[in-house]
């Protein structure tokens, strides 16, 4: 899927996004990262970020600075009415440079598996560059349960749009963030909306 194509999609959720956002109840897996970080202060950065829902306004409420990057102008629109809080950033996080060992935590939520996959790797490289020493970093990641193919690139329907979905195997997004320095802490399916994903949290030693 081309970039201005994803936008477009984007820009047209934020339309209905009041409606929806009930929609996936994260609070689980929000206090099981946040339990795993070593700090309950500091910066926070969240990749894809929409409109600033759950995780910066989880981490806005509880103190932290957040920062977060989306390539919706009209999603970082709702995010400065939701959350005015939180700095953010138009750019499409495949291009973006940000100063390195900056943030204690980094956030991507069903974000990654829009991007090609043979493009995740340098994106874990940043991620690992942007994080601290002892940070940590949560993402979710497609595989089968909801492909239904252990590799693919193409398109599954979401909310009467068609979007762009990619993924590698498990095995493979392993041997990925190990050789770009992570530490793997936990690696668990879940199913929140109906819709089974890989959540996995690894940490910069």
């Amino acid at each position: 899927m081309m970039k201005n194509d994803l936008q477009k999609i984007y820009n047209r959720f934020a339309k209905t996004y009041d409606k929806n956002r009930g929609l996936f109840d994260m609070t689980e897996v929000i206090n099981d990262f946040y339990r795993r970080l070593s700090v309950h202060s500091g910066h926070l950065l969240d990749l894809g970020c929409g409109a600033g829902e759950p995780f910066p306004a989880f981490f806005i409420q509880n103190g932290w600075q957040v920062t977060g990057v989306d390539f919706s102008a009209k999603m970082l629109e709702l995010a400065r009415h939701y959350q005015p809080k939180m700095k953010t950033i138009l750019a499409d996080i495949r291009e973006i440079e940000l100063p390195h060992e900056q943030f204690e935590a980094i956030t991507s939520i069903y974000c990654l598996f829009h991007i090609e996959h043979e493009k995740h790797e340098e994106i874990f490289r940043k991620i690992y560059r942007w994080l601290k020493p002892g940070g940590l970093a949560l993402f979710t990641y497609a595989t089968n349960e909801y492909t239904g193919a252990d590799i693919f690139n193409g398109y599954k329907d979401f909310m009467n749009e068609q979007l762009f979905y990619s993924h590698t195997t498990p095995e493979k997004l392993t041997a990925i963030l190990e050789s770009a320095g992570f530490k793997i802490e936990s690696f668990q399916y879940r199913n929140i909306g109906g819709e089974t994903f890989l959540w996995v949290t690894m940490a910069r030693p």
